[in-house]
């Protein structure tokens, strides 16, 4: 962690590095008063947050977001998280037992990373990689601190992203009651803290929005709750429980909220015909996902309502303090995986709706930290028209009516598409936004979000 000194002489570096270059466009250009170098002088500051909003796009490397570019806003648009005055990398590796390097990670070690500051081996969620001991969550440190917090995914709520913020587990398999094969010790019969879900709705995170219905239908088998649903336990708990857009836009701030979706992961909102050996014939994306149920709520409303909810309790039962909100955009990755192309961009786009919901709201509250980046990168290149990939590719028609070919070959055909272990972008404005500049690590974002709320 870095200690005072080196804060310092980081945000003296970076303002004459801003300073220089602004120097130098002011001679070649005439941006006006709010344009990026003068954006970016402005973000060059330290102080406290008041809130904090951390958006998460699983997979979305910066292939992934170029592909989301091209397609919706063209090559030389701008998507609304391309707009952040301060933009840096961050590197993502996992490690071994042994604290050697793993250099592809996982969702659960590198969530893991952001969430405790501390790297894990693959599959492990915040709980340290030779030891298996469970380490304190910026989550936890915010309820601590007495900030209100919430978590929203187009995952299950018990996936490998949002579990590293309200939960310890030996592997992510572990998602509910009757999925504990991999976490005996895990278990509440043996003295564990129990699945994901019921360690979830156990930590009282005041908003939980997602998927995985099926997850918390599971009974609890031993403890306080057994013979209960993980659901049923969360009413008992006080959750408002709220299954689509109408109830959740209802929903009060005076009680935590629970929002289970689907009984799986959220239906994507965008769909095509996936890549193809040999490729497809050019296609246009369909919008509007017919397999996606009517009453859905869209990322960005999630986005919306769950700020609204943390300021109302904030208001309450945390007084001055503000509010953590984690959000994912899940499916960037799932359908990266699945040489999906139109699912993938679909799921970066309503990300990047997230991420305007996020800054509208910083832009009405500037002591809010808003951060966005990747858990890691995946395999989708963006390739010439005239190659020839091994694997599977998709030829599609951009808003712009060009042809686009897209690549998936990290992976045989038939196989799931894999991760890659790039360094990934790190985008923030507000207090403490400087942090993300040059080329950080992924348990760096720990000690931002930390520093800028003041968490001990």
């Amino acid at each position: 962690m870095p200690g005072p000194r080196t804060s310092r002489s980081r945000l003296v570096a970076a303002s004459a590095v801003v300073a220089a270059t602004a120097a130098v466009v002011a001679v070649t250009t005439t941006a006006g008063a709010f344009g990026p170098n003068e954006q970016a002088q402005r973000a060059i500051k330290g102080g406290k947050a008041k809130n904090v909003i951390l958006l998460i796009g699983d997979g979305m490397g910066d292939s992934e977001i170029t592909l989301a570019r091209d397609y919706t806003v063209g090559a030389a648009g701008r998507l609304n998280m391309d707009e952040f005055p301060l933009t840096g990398a961050y590197t993502t590796y996992a490690v071994h037992a042994d604290g050697t390097p793993d250099y592809v990670t996982d969702s659960a070690a590198s969530g893991t990373g952001w969430a405790t500051g501390v790297k894990t081996v693959n599959g492990r969620i915040s709980k340290t990689p030779g030891t298996d001991k469970a380490v304190p969550t910026i989550l936890e440190l915010a309820q601590k601190g007495g900030y209100a917090t919430g978590s929203v995914t187009t995952a299950e709520l018990t996936d490998a992203t949002p579990a590293v913020l309200a939960a310890h587990a030996t592997d992510r398999s572990c998602q509910g009651p009757a999925d504990m094969a991999k976490c005996p010790t895990d278990t509440i019969a043996k003295g564990g803290p129990g699945s994901i879900a019921e360690q979830s709705v156990n930590h009282k995170v005041d908003v939980l929005l997602g998927g995985g219905k099926q997850r918390f239908d599971q009974k609890v088998t031993d403890g306080r709750y057994k013979g209960l649903t993980v659901t049923e336990q969360a009413q008992k708990l006080g959750y408002q429980v709220v299954t689509d857009d109408r109830s959740m836009k209802a929903a009060k701030g005076d009680k935590p909220v629970l929002g289970l979706f689907a009984p799986g992961n959220v239906p994507t909102e965008w769909t095509g015909k996936p890549a193809a050996v040999g490729g497809t014939d050019p296609q246009r994306c369909v919008t509007d996902n017919p397999n996606r149920p009517a009453g859905t709520p869209n990322l960005a409303d999630q986005t919306t309502k769950a700020i609204q909810l943390l300021e109302a309790q904030q208001k309450g039962k945390h007084g001055k303090k503000g509010f953590f909100l984690q959000v994912e955009g899940a499916s960037i990755d799932k359908q990266d995986h699945a040489a999906d192309p139109c699912g993938q961009i679909g799921e970066t786009a309503a990300f990047d709706h997230a991420v305007k919901a996020a800054r509208d709201y910083a832009a009405k509250h500037p002591d809010t930290l808003v951060v966005t980046t990747a858990d890691h990168g995946h395999t989708s290149q963006i390739v010439p028209l005239e190659a020839q990939p091994p694997g599977l590719s998709s030829i599609l028609i951009t808003d712009e009516g060009q042809k686009l070919k897209v690549n998936y070959s990290t992976n045989r055909p038939g196989q799931s598409q894999e991760h890659t272990g790039t360094q990934v972008r790190i985008a923030a404005q507000g207090p403490q936004a400087y942090r993300v500049l040059g080329v950080t690590d992924q348990t760096d974002l720990f000690t931002t979000i930390r520093e800028a709320l003041r968490l001990r």
